[in-house]
């Protein structure tokens, strides 16, 4: 075992001194040795359940034979950080809980890890932790929280932030506002729609790193305790059998991800998470951009509308059958022959698994949309490409075209909304808020809802920033190369003609190259100064279109 490195022999016993101190036995020193990276904080209501959780998870793993250790990483919560300077902490954090998980794993010598992540940015942090150490790892996710009920109708997070915009519209009062932020986060758990947090869950589970059902189990059944009790016990089946990360996380496995993704319509930030998790396994020949997310988006179907792009909830996902009833609807277009946590492959897990609610998962001759829930579009506006949450696009608005109205922070753009600055058919361009120039790359949900709120019609948003995964609408984030790094968005002014093509992949500005270049050549670029860790982040983080990992 690993954990040999810090328990056997002679020249140890200062280490197992150590390790008596924090209660273990003769006995104890023969049993794997299991990490639990917690995500539990009393700030973010997906983990203020997680420090009831683990204790199911440690029963599973004492019950199995091995010694569970808890430690804890951070978490930082995308909707209370948004639309201010906390946001640009928001994706930086994935770094940071990598870092961590591997240096508890690597520092202590152990044999498994158990990963207890919730929100945004911790489930791939935790992932890409993992894969570095490449020990036996099994991922229990926090489970979602439950959607809450205003005026009769499911309401979650998002619906607080569109109230803001049609507040401000005049649609709706200051009271009503006050009933709805009241009822539509109920308790525990990640926002119930499909936004990052469940995306990365659903993903998660499609890789078989965790086991079925998890992502869709919500934070407070029952069934998660039991969830969470199984994982402990099945992480120390995996270190008996040294099943590995490298082994399950294979581009069969990837690939089934994005299928999922595109079959789900899920948020736009796996296209910077995705990749960055296929980084750390690139020595065994596993490859993820954005040209496999949209080769993937033209074959797979889009067969099921959960909020933000339909009225279906993730509990509507869970008793339709949850992802083993996704896989079991698209299982003739994904390799079922990869293996998973379970020791067995997908084919063996969803044997016997059927779709229990046809107008949920849709059967793929009769999907939501003919292809993927998101698209890649490339122009001279983004060269390297940019991403669009196509499945939650109302048709009327595939196709955009109109002058642009340009600012170079977030502030800027929703001060300009609130003050219905903004009109119909404008496209507001968003600089210098990508990996680099927010730095960060900020999530922008409050110019997006804002927009939806006030009904402001056939507007587009275009960001080499990002959005939530609650975003609805024509919102194109991503955009590489980003303004800090030359890119093309960089160049563009008031007034420009904008042409936004999402069926055609296409996302232009009636510029020539040359006009390009000579703008880029002249502009100001806006001062943002930073310190800390920002500072250190800006000069290290790399383009949108390779996962915006460190480098």
């Amino acid at each position: 075992m690993k954990s040999d490195n810090i328990k056997k022999g002679i020249q140890r016993a200062p280490h197992r001194s150590l390790l008596r101190a924090c209660g273990l036995k003769d006995e104890d020193f023969k049993k794997p040795f299991i990490g639990i990276a917690n995500s539990f904080t009393e700030i973010v209501p997906g983990h203020i359940h997680l420090k009831n959780l683990v204790e199911f998870v440690k029963e599973g793993i004492i019950a199995a034979g091995g010694i569970p250790f808890e430690f804890n990483t951070m978490a930082v919560c995308d909707g209370i950080s948004m639309n201010h300077d906390g946001m640009k902490y928001s994706l930086p954090s994935r770094e940071i809980i990598a870092a961590t998980v591997e240096s508890m794993a690597k520092g202590h010598s152990l044999d498994g890890l158990v990963l207890i992540p919730s929100c945004d940015k911790v489930v791939p942090g935790m992932i890409m932790g993992a894969s570095r150490v490449n020990i036996p790892t099994i991922v229990v996710t926090g489970g979602p929280m439950e959607s809450g009920r205003y005026n009769g109708k499911n309401v979650d997070l998002i619906s607080v932030y569109e109230a803001v915009g049609e507040l401000s519209a005049g649609k709706i009062t200051e009271k009503e506002v006050d009933e709805l932020e009241r009822c539509a986060c109920p308790g525990a758990g990640s926002c119930s729609g499909l936004f990052t947090a469940n995306t990365m869950a659903c993903l998660c589970e499609t890789m078989g790193l965790s086991l079925p059902l998890c992502a869709t189990t919500h934070a407070l059944d029952k069934e998660n305790e039991e969830m969470a009790y199984n994982s402990g016990r099945r992480i120390v089946g995996m270190v008996k059998e040294d099943l590995k990360p490298s082994d399950i996380m294979t581009q069969e496995s990837f690939n089934n991800a994005i299928a999922v993704d595109m079959a789900l319509g899920g948020s736009s930030n796996t296209a910077l998470h995705l990749p960055a998790l296929a980084s750390e396994f690139s020595n065994y020949g596993v490859e993820v951009d954005l040209e496999l997310f949209d080769e993937i988006s033209k074959k797979i179907p889009h067969i099921a509308l959960i909020s933000p792009a339909g009225e279906d909830t993730m509990r509507d996902l869970h008793n339709a059958g949850g992802i083993p009833a996704v896989l079991k609807a698209i299982e003739s277009k994904i390799d079922t022959s990869v293996v998973t946590c379970t020791g067995k492959t997908i084919a063996e897990n969803i044997s016997d698994v059927e779709v229990l609610d046809s107008n949920v998962i849709h059967p793929i001759d009769n999907p939501v949309h003919a292809d993927g829930g998101i698209a890649i579009l490339k122009g001279n506006i983004a060269p390297n490409g940019s991403v669009v949450k196509k499945g939650a696009v109302a048709e009327d608005l595939m196709y955009l075209k109109g002058p642009a109205k340009v600012f170079t922070c977030e502030e800027d753009v929703t001060e300009a909304i609130f003050d219905h600055k903004i009109e119909e058919g404008d496209i507001i361009v968003i600089a210098y808020e990508g990996p680099k120039g927010g730095p960060g790359m900020r999530e922008m949900l409050n110019p997006t809802s804002a927009i939806v709120g006030m009904g402001i019609k056939n507007v587009g948003l275009i960001t080499d920033g990002r959005f939530s995964g609650g975003t609805r609408g024509p919102c194109i984030g991503h955009v590489s190369p980003e303004a800090m790094a030359d890119g093309p968005i960089a160049a563009i002014e008031d007034g420009d003609i904008i042409e936004i093509d999402i069926e055609n992949r296409s996302i232009n500005v009636e510029l020539t190259d040359e006009e390009i270049a000579e703008r880029l050549a002249k502009r100001e670029i806006p001062k943002k100064d930073v310190d800390g860790w920002l500072a250190l982040y800006r000069q290290l983080v790399s383009s949108a279109d390779k996962g915006a990992i460190l480098k």
